[in-house]
C-alpha cells in the first residue's frame, strides 16, 4: 500500500510516464523523452546530465568517498506490435491500467526509480551516493546506451536495474552471444555426383547445437542454452549444390561459463567457421548473502534467474533487476501497466533503498 508521503511522487510519476507514452522513443529516436527526463528534474531542482540520449543526476550531498549505487532503467521502445488495436502512443487510463507502447517495459520502472531518487535526494548523511540514469538504446543493445557513460558516471558499486519482474528480485541474467556461422562445400550440378553439399555438412552442426548439453549447471539460471534461429545459402538455383551454407545460433550463457569459454568449446566441437557478433552482453549477478537481497527477502521478495537480457549485462558492477510489471506484457500488442504496479514499484525501490540505510 501506498503510504502517504508518497503520494506526491506517485502522481509526478504517472504524470512523467503518460508523457512519456505520448512521446515516440524507438531506438535511437529518444530525443523527445530525453527532454521529458531533464525537464522533470529541472523542476524538482535537481542539476542534471546529459550525453546523447542519456540523462543522469547525482544526489545533492553526492560524497566522492562513499560508495555509489546507480539506479538505471531506459526509455527507448521497441517498435509498435502490428497487432495494437489502440493507439500505442495514447496513454489511456481504463479498468485501472495505463496503456501505452513502454508503459510495462520498462517506463513503470523508469518513474518509479526516479521517483525512488527524488525521495532521497536532498537527504543528508546517507551512508552511499544515488546515481540516476535514464538511458537509450536498451531495446537494441546499443553502443549509444548506457556503455556510452559508464566513463562519465561515478565508480559504481552496486546497480538496481528497472526492468519488469513483478517486483520481484532477478538476482542472476543470462548473458547473449550471437554467432554466425558458415559451414563450406563446394558447388556441383545437382543432377550428377558433384560437389560437396554445404548445407549437408551445416546439418551436422546444427544438430550438434541441437544435443549438445553444456555440463555445468547454474543453480539460478539452469543450463548453456543455444538455438540455431537463421539459415541460408547463397544458391538461388535448384539445380545447383551449394558451396556455402550460413546459419546464426542464439546462445544464452549462464553465470558458470564466460562467453570467451563457451565460444571456445563451441569451435572445438563444429566444423563451421564461427564469429561471433560481439562480446559485450555478459552474464551478469549478485550474491544471495547480499545486503539489497537480505533487504529484498525480509520484505518478501522471492528471487529468481532472468533468462532475458537488459542492460544489466553492460554494467560492471554488481546489480540487481527488479521493478514493476511483468515481463510477459513486453513487446505484446496493447501494452499496458497496473497503476497500482507503479505505486508498489515506488514503494518497493523506496523501501530497498531504507532497509540498507
Amino acid at each position: 500500500m501506498l503510504t502517504m508521503w508518497n503520494q506526491q511522487l506517485y502522481q509526478d510519476a504517472l504524470t512523467l510516464l503518460q508523457q512519456l507514452i505520448a512521446t515516440p522513443s524507438l531506438s535511437r529516436e529518444e530525443q523527445g523523452t530525453a527532454r521529458l527526463i531533464g525537464s522533470l528534474l529541472a523542476e524538482k531542482g535537481v542539476p542534471y546530465q546529459q550525453h546523447l540520449n542519456n540523462v543522469w543526476a547525482q544526489n545533492k550531498h553526492f560524497d566522492p568517498a562513499k560508495p555509489t549505487i546507480l539506479l538505471n532503467s531506459h526509455h527507448d521502445t521497441v517498435k509498435p506490435n502490428p497487432q495494437y488495436t489502440r493507439d500505442p502512443f495514447s496513454p489511456d487510463i481504463a479498468d485501472d491500467k495505463l496503456y501505452g507502447l513502454g508503459s510495462n517495459d520498462a517506463g513503470g520502472c523508469l518513474v518509479s526509480l526516479i521517483a525512488a531518487f527524488l525521495h532521497f535526494y536532498d537527504r543528508p548523511g546517507m551512508p552511499f551516493n544515488l546515481v540516476i540514469a535514464a538511458t537509450a538504446e536498451e531495446e537494441i543493445s546499443g553502443v549509444n546506451g548506457i556503455e556510452s557513460i559508464l566513463d562519465k558516471l561515478p565508480p559504481v558499486e552496486l546497480a538496481i536495474v528497472g526492468e519488469p519482474t513483478q517486483t520481484q528480485l532477478a538476482i542472476a541474467e543470462k548473458g547473449l552471444m550471437v554467432l554466425d556461422c558458415v559451414s563450406h562445400g563446394k558447388a556441383g550440378h545437382a543432377a550428377r555426383n558433384e560437389g560437396e553439399n554445404a548445407i549437408y555438412k551445416a546439418l551436422q552442426d546444427i544438430e550438434w547445437f541441437r544435443s549438445y548439453q553444456f555440463p555445468e549447471v547454474s543453480e539460478t539460471l539452469g543450463p548453456v542454452k543455444m538455438s540455431v534461429t537463421v539459415i541460408n545459402t547463397s544458391n538461388k538455383a535448384h539445380n545447383v549444390v551449394p558451396a556455402d551454407c550460413s546459419f546464426v545460433v542464439d546462445v544464452r550463457v549462464t553465470d558458470k561459463y564466460t562467453l570467451e569459454e563457451v565460444l571456445s568449446i563451441i569451435q572445438q566441437h563444429v566444423s563451421c567457421d564461427v564469429k561471433p557478433r560481439s562480446m559485450r552482453m555478459r552474464p551478469s549477478g549478485i550474491p544471495l548473502d547480499h545486503p539489497i537481497v537480505q533487504a529484498g527477502i525480509r520484505m518478501g521478495k522471492t528471487w529468481y534467474g532472468s533468462p532475458t537480457t537488459s542492460d544489466q549485462a553492460l554494467i560492471p558492477a554488481t546489480s540487481i533487476k527488479i521493478g514493476p510489471g511483468d515481463s510477459a506484457r513486453s513487446h505484446t500488442a496493447d501494452e499496458y501497466i497496473y497503476l497500482d504496479e507503479i505505486r508498489r514499484g515506488i514503494d518497493t525501490y523506496i523501501n530497498l533503498l531504507q532497509e540498507i540505510l
